[in-house]
């Protein structure tokens, strides 16, 4: 009977040093994540400024120029939209302005001639008055002459009022070209940040809406974290300070943030983070901005990690530094 129970009670014996390992190892690992005081550290993303290149007018997109993963410059052209149509109405439309200018210098010299006309009507009167009052002229004449510079007057006053009119036509047709140039302009879908391609959300050939999506850029030199953080620490913090982000993919480099944000309203923690529970407490947000994020380009937008924020004044630990 003894010698059946020897091989269970070999067995028992690496058992138990295996547990007791696992125990120790558990302890040493709790002893050593606990921070100092004055350290506080919550669990994040790394993220980016998102910027949306989309279409203003609607339209067939002609070309992307780029692709996923490209760096742009700012005001490099990424796409284009067909503007064969828009250009055709805005050959349309400047023609409009050429006929316009040339009926209104017609025009102003109609106002010229009736001005002529109005003048020599006023001096034949004046000289038809002068006759009746020394009794050289008959009423009757003096009464024409009166009615033909009414006359006259009433036609230079319509020559002004047509000068008027296609002064206003030219002015709308200028608007209208204007308005056919900015939508050509816009049809070329420029980058209004250095940054990088995240997305291609659209191919040539297919027509957008306006505000049709065709690309996604990520601003690489504005990168961040956000961090959940009780009241009594986030009340310790002030924008400015410095801060550490570590990412889990990158465990040796302590990324240098500043504290660019402390919400001024407490909200309850994101369903992304943590449990159930976790998500019913209050916190408030907590912006980290990266300082030099071309300085270590293997940090990128979407890796986890944790940052570390101080609560009093203290160096930071060697593992941040």
């Amino acid at each position: 009977m003894s010698s059946s129970h020897r091989p269970s009670r070999l067995l028992a014996i690496p058992l138990v040093l295996l547990l007791v390992a696992v125990a120790a190892f558990g302890y040493w690992r709790s002893v050593s994540s606990q921070l100092p005081e004055g350290l506080s550290m919550a669990n994040g993303r790394l993220e980016a400024t998102e910027v949306q290149i989309a279409s203003k007018t609607p339209g067939r997109l002609a070309e992307v120029l780029v692709n996923e993963g490209d760096r742009v410059s700012k005001d490099q052209l990424l796409a284009r939209l067909d503007t064969r149509t828009l250009e055709a109405s805005r050959t349309q439309a400047e023609a409009e302005v050429l006929r316009a200018k040339q009926t209104l210098a017609a025009a102003e010299a109609n106002v010229q001639l009736r001005l002529s006309e109005h003048h020599l009507a006023a001096q034949e009167l004046k000289r038809t008055t002068e006759l009746f009052r020394r009794n050289y002229a008959s009423r009757q004449l003096l009464d024409q002459q009166q009615s033909r510079l009414e006359t006259s007057d009433a036609a230079v006053n319509a020559a002004q009022a047509q000068v008027g009119a296609l002064q206003a036509a030219i002015g709308a047709a200028e608007a209208q070209v204007a308005q056919l140039t900015s939508e050509i302009d816009d049809s070329s879908l420029l980058a209004p940040i250095d940054g990088i391609v995240q997305l291609r959300l659209a191919e040539p050939g297919e027509v957008l809406g306006a505000g049709g999506r065709v690309l996604l850029l990520i601003d690489a030199n504005d990168q961040y974290m956000n961090l959940y953080l009780p009241a009594a620490q986030a009340g310790a913090l002030a924008v400015g300070d410095e801060a550490r982000v570590l990412l889990d993919a990158l465990p040796e480099r302590p990324l240098p943030a500043k504290i660019t944000f402390v919400a001024a309203k407490s909200q309850f923690t994101p369903k992304e983070v943590e449990t159930r529970d976790e998500r019913q407490k209050l916190v408030f947000r907590v912006k980290l901005r990266l300082t030099d994020p071309a300085a270590v380009p293997q940090a990128k937008p979407g890796m986890p990690g944790a940052g570390y924020v101080r609560t009093q004044a203290m160096d930071w630990p060697a593992n941040l530094q």
